[in-house]
């Protein structure tokens, strides 16, 4: 199970800037935008199995150092973005981890192939039907 999202709140860095966002003439001022920084083989919250699956899913968005980026600028406050960022890393973690329902192979029932050959049986007639008789 995954710890909360405050677990990580250690190993986490976060690194401020000018965004691009809403908050008119105060975009220029204020460094509103947030960037979480966290590497993910460093963290002592987690397990070494828990670290190869979640390397596994978001692999393609770790750096070559081994750090995973996630920006945030949807508010015009630094606060609330820095908790979107947070939200959004507790989120990528728990997709991360989620194992897929392994599919049980089934087989259609006897009425299911009689009504799908019956179904295919009077299309081709409708087909033959149309066909010029020499």
């Amino acid at each position: 199970m995954l710890p909360p999202a405050a677990a990580f709140l250690p190993e986490i860095t976060f690194q401020t800037s000018r965004s691009s966002g809403p908050g008119g003439q105060n975009v220029n001022k204020v460094e509103s935008r947030v960037e979480l920084r966290w590497h993910l083989m460093d963290s002592q919250v987690l397990t070494d199995l828990q670290k190869a699956l979640i390397l596994e899913k978001v692999a393609n968005q770790l750096t070559a150092e081994g750090l995973l980026l996630i920006t945030a600028q949807d508010d015009r406050s630094q606060l609330r973005n820095k908790e979107i960022a947070l939200a959004r890393f507790h989120a990528l973690l728990l997709r991360s981890l989620r194992r897929p329902k392994p599919r049980k192979a089934t087989r259609p029932n006897k009425a299911a192939v009689r009504k799908r050959l019956e179904g295919k049986k009077i299309q081709g007639e409708k087909k033959a039907s149309r066909r010029k008789l020499e």
